[in-house]
């Protein structure tokens, strides 16, 4: 699959031919859900603690006799049923982790990628160059490509320029070619890569076991 490279006024200035193979089948489907689930549920911090009736403070005497006052039985102001007491069956701090192989994943990214790239939604910029850090000017070229709704830039390195321009724009996003992953892909409207690393991103899905 061929590819428009614009520069940031929007003018053509070449092609790039993907070289991962698009997937045109439903292979790949199981694999995108379970890379976002695993994705979202690393997201979950896990800290949600409830004290036990072990832990809650307070002593072991009966609040009050046991025959002859008329009112339940109680063994202990600690009891889950009082108000202050232990918690029954309450979260406790725990990982959310799932783990999904490698194969999986890359196999899941390019599914994905397989869908954008089908979509028309996949955007590539053979450079991005800023002088100085401009909002203004970073809002040209996202006009200059036509971009409406929210978009992720990929770059292939740290670019500070980049960063400082993007970052007051609450639907712009900037990340990395190398830590670009299938949840980032489906989320937003656009994605726009730098040259450099669209080619990252494809040497990461034709290296081994991409043939899945």
């Amino acid at each position: 699959m061929n590819i428009k490279v614009k520069d940031t006024s929007g003018a053509e200035v070449g092609d790039y031919e993907v070289k991962f193979d698009i997937i045109a089948d439903g292979r790949g489907t199981q694999a995108v859900h379970d890379a976002v689930v695993a994705y979202t549920a690393a997201q979950r911090s896990g800290t949600a603690c409830t004290k036990t009736v072990a832990e809650v403070a307070g002593s072991g005497r009966k609040p009050w006799r046991q025959k002859g006052t008329g009112r339940a039985r109680a063994g202990y102001l600690r009891s889950p049923i009082w108000r202050g007491g232990g918690v029954v069956f309450g979260p406790k701090p725990r990982s959310f982790q799932k783990t999904v192989s490698k194969k999986t994943k890359r196999l899941a990214l390019r599914k994905a990628l397989s869908e954008r790239f089908k979509g028309g939604d996949v955007h590539i910029v053979n450079a991005f160059e800023f002088e100085k850090p401009s909002t203004k000017g970073f809002l040209g070229v996202c006009e200059s490509l036509g971009l409406s709704g929210t978009t992720l830039i990929v770059a292939d390195s740290v670019n500070e320029n980049l960063i400082l321009s993007a970052r007051n724009i609450p639907y712009v996003d900037v990340t990395l070619a190398s830590t670009l992953n299938t949840y980032d892909v489906l989320k937003y409207d656009h994605l726009v890569f730098a040259q450099g690393a669209i080619e990252a991103v494809d040497n990461r899905l034709v290296g081994k076991g991409a043939e899945a």
